[in-house]
């Protein structure tokens, strides 16, 4: 059979991650991989969890942890989270939280929920790649968040209209984004709110990495913002995407929603939909362990990865060639690296695995115009210092003979 010919349209936007590709790069011993952006698992509470795990089957919840649940997902852990959130400038209550299978699956409801094909996301250039595969399923156009412009509404929406049809959403990474690891000021999101009052669009706000800060003053999010303007949560337009993946634990595919219950009440619908709900036995897990460690935990990753970013800054400063740049992210997984415009990062990974056996993601992929192949992102999320070091040490060695002969033309 012609499988090809009987997919959905849809389909031929659907393309493979190239980061899960580069993760299998991970069981090549002699590889030092900067690709994945993933937590290290040396850092889960696995003590915690096991103990989380074990009283369930023991205090008598078993049958409830086995059983189906309602779609909103554990009230338990939708009250934890919506006094985490107040914590943040964001009061609400559970009524304002869904459960998601991880903030990927939000992101794929919320693309379901607000795209129709051709409408036009608003996007960061570059931006999170598995948003934009979450949203391509949904066919739209996409055009430049803000803070890469200096265009006026109404030129986003004349631009929207010529790709047939509207604006209905600004996705934001606003804390040490991936790929970047770039922060929003709270100017530049207090701007984003009037262009989206201006439009009338809606706002997802990614925050997989709020938690990650190293250095500096916390930015109220933008939902926090938006509350401040209008006085609750239920006249925002902001749409909170929380995930507990890069702070306990991602296997157990647990994030949440937060927003105006309309906006609640319509994914909850599309939940009941795709899959009833998140698993019953994760989410009290998570429940469980984080109302026992969440905070210290997130102290104990905040120093680790700092670490692990100071060596990663110090290592670049000390190994790259002239003629390359990167980020100085104040939290977060990442490091965003510039290289001469002449030299694509594709290529450059080919050589830098055959030559120093060192990894990393290619920028293309970032970019939803699939431009600017002189970029490449860095994560300093799981080695070590000293393999950190002596990666970056390779891969300055693989850059320098790529400019090589850039400089001899």
């Amino acid at each position: 059979m012609q499988w090809d010919q009987v997919f959905a349209s849809r389909a031929e936007r659907m393309k493979a991650s190239e980061i899960r590709e580069l993760l299998k790069l991970l069981d090549q011993p002699d590889i030092i991989s900067f690709a994945g952006g993933i937590p290290d698992p040396a850092m889960f509470p696995t003590d915690e969890f096991e103990a989380a795990f074990a009283g369930i089957f023991r205090d008598g919840t078993a049958n409830a942890a086995l059983q189906y649940s309602v779609s909103e997902g554990y009230r338990p852990l939708r009250d934890w989270i919506a006094a985490e959130m107040g914590k943040l400038g964001v009061p609400c209550d559970a009524d304002n939280i869904l459960i998601t299978s991880g903030s990927q699956q939000a992101l794929d409801y919320l693309g379901k929920l607000l795209l129709s094909p051709n409408d036009t996301a608003l996007v960061g250039w570059p931006n999170y790649m598995g948003a934009l595969g979450a949203f391509n399923a949904y066919e739209p156009a996409y055009d430049r968040l803000p803070s890469e412009t200096n265009r006026t509404a109404a030129q986003y929406t004349e631009a929207a209209a010529e790709a047939g049809g509207r604006v209905k959403f600004a996705y934001m990474s606003v804390d040490f984004a991936n790929p970047t690891g770039r922060t929003l000021t709270r100017a530049e999101r207090e701007r984003m709110l009037d262009l989206a009052e201006d439009l009338d669009i809606a706002i997802i706000e990614d925050a997989a990495y709020q938690m990650l800060r190293f250095d500096g003053e916390a930015i109220p999010p933008v939902l926090a913002l938006d509350i401040a303007r209008k006085g609750s949560i239920e006249n925002t337009r902001t749409i909170y995407c929380g995930s507990f993946s890069k702070t306990l634990a991602p296997g157990l595919r647990v994030g949440w929603v937060c927003a105006a219950k309309p906006v609640i009440r319509q994914l909850v619908l599309m939940k009941q939909a795709a899959d009833l709900h998140s698993a019953s036995l994760n989410q009290i897990v998570i429940h469980e362990v984080a109302t026992r460690i969440f905070d210290t935990h997130v102290t104990r990753l905040r120093k680790a990865y700092s670490g692990r970013r100071d060596a990663m800054l110090r290592a670049l400063a000390a190994h790259m060639p002239e003629g390359v740049s990167w980020t100085e992210p104040e939290g977060g997984m990442f490091i965003w690296v510039t290289v001469p415009d002449q030299i694509d990062a594709a290529d450059l990974l080919a050589q830098a695995l055959r030559t120093q056996k060192v990894a990393f993601v290619p920028g293309r992929a970032f970019y939803a115009d699939g431009s600017a192949g002189n970029n490449l992102r860095l994560s300093f999320s799981l080695c070590d210092e000293a393999a950190i070091e002596e990666g970056i040490r390779r891969l300055g060695l693989a850059i320098a003979d790529a400019i090589a002969p850039l400089a001899a033309a």
